[in-house]
Order: C-alpha cells, then sequence, then structure tokens
C-alpha cells in the first residue's frame, strides 16, 4: 500500500485525499481513465496540483489505490452482513444482495473496476484473483462440511463471482429503475441450491 499512496496522519489529509478520490472517481466514471488528467482531478477537487502529489506519484497509483479501496470496501460490506449467518447457501444469498446494494450506490465502481482491463490486463487479474482467493476459504470449509460439492474452489469462486458480476450489470447497470432484489437474488439461490439441470 505504501508505494501506491502516501495515507494522512491527520484529519485535515483524509479530507483532502477523500476529495482526490471523489473528484477521480466522478471523472473516471464520466470520462473514462485515459480521457482525465490530473489536472482535470485537481480543478474538480479544488486543490493545488502539487497537493495531488504529496499523496500519489501519477495517476495510474490512484486509479490502483481505488481498485483496492473497492475491493476493501465490497468485502467489508458483505462480512458485516454475513455476520451471523451459518449456511453457506444463505452466506452467497447476503453476499449478492449485498453486492448489488453496494453496485446500485457506487455505480462509478463497476466502471472503473471493469476499465482495468483496458489500462492495465494485470491490475484486472489480480483484482479478481485476490477475491478469489479470499473466497476460496469460505468454499473449502464449507466442502468440508459436506455443505458444497467436491467440485474445484478456485472454478466454484470464478463461478459466482460470474454470477454476481452479470446479474450486477442486468440488475443493476442496465435497468435503472430496480431496487428490489430479493426476487431476483431468491433465483439466484434457487439454482445454485437445486442445480440447473436435474438427472434423468
Amino acid at each position: 500500500m505504501d508505494e501506491i499512496v502516501n495515507l494522512p496522519k491527520t484529519k485535515r489529509g483524509e479530507v483532502t485525499l477523500d476529495k482526490i478520490c471523489s473528484a477521480a472517481e466522478t471523472l473516471f466514471y464520466q470520462k473514462g481513465y485515459s480521457n482525465t488528467s490530473i489536472v482535470d482531478i485537481t480543478n474538480l477537487s479544488g486543490i493545488a496540483l502539487g497537493t495531488f502529489y504529496i499523496y500519489f506519484k501519477d495517476k495510474y497509483s490512484l486509479y490502483k489505490y481505488l481498485l483496492l479501496r473497492y475491493s476493501h470496501q465490497i468485502r467489508k460490506a458483505i462480512s458485516d452482513a454475513a455476520k451471523g449467518v451459518n449456511s453457506r447457501l444463505e452466506k452467497e444469498r447476503v453476499g449478492l444482495k449485498t453486492f448489488l446494494k453496494y453496485t446500485r450506490e457506487n455505480k462509478h465502481a463497476y466502471n472503473i473496476i471493469w476499465e482495468s482491463l483496458y489500462i492495465d490486463k494485470n491490475l484486472f487479474m489480480e483484482y479478481y484473483d485476490k477475491f478469489a482467493n479470499r473466497y476460496i476459504k469460505g468454499i473449502k470449509e464449507a466442502q468440508e462440511s459436506g455443505e458444497m460439492k467436491d467440485y474445484d474452489p478456485m472454478v466454484i469462486s470464478y463461478f459466482l463471482m460470474g454470477v454476481s458480476n452479470f446479474i450486477g450489470l442486468k440488475y443493476v447497470m442496465f435497468d435503472d429503475d430496480n431496487t428490489d432484489y430479493d426476487k431476483v437474488v431468491d433465483q439466484v439461490i434457487a439454482i445454485l441450491g437445486n442445480g440447473l439441470f436435474e438427472s434423468k
């Protein structure tokens, strides 16, 4: 983290860092990474150009910091929502619904995360690999307790992340008016719980 951002030690510094990040999120969402300059970010955040370099050495470092922040925020939101939930399937329900709510409230995050595929493929891969590796721990525990079948945990983690991502695209990014996710989440959990195909 230290090589990406110089984290502030004062409240005033935290406010300034938040201004930079908020401005960057707005501009990256509206204009894209390549079409946004550091000057654009400092102008929108109302800080001096030199102040930017107190926190970040370049625009790329700021972008990486935003990705790390989204990853942390999403994982924390899901972890907090799932406290006290024991069933793995129910954790998937809570996790998916929490992810959809987070995406609704932070649409810019979706665009910025996915744009990383075109900015630096390694960033995109690292973002989802880190998510998958943390996911795998819970999957293995569920397999050991007999809650999940013994498929490759990495395959399962990417399968479940793929479901969440594309459900999010459809029911958050494409359907602006949709805010009730219970029916959608129930359908996904039914498919996961019962299986898509019936054996003959």
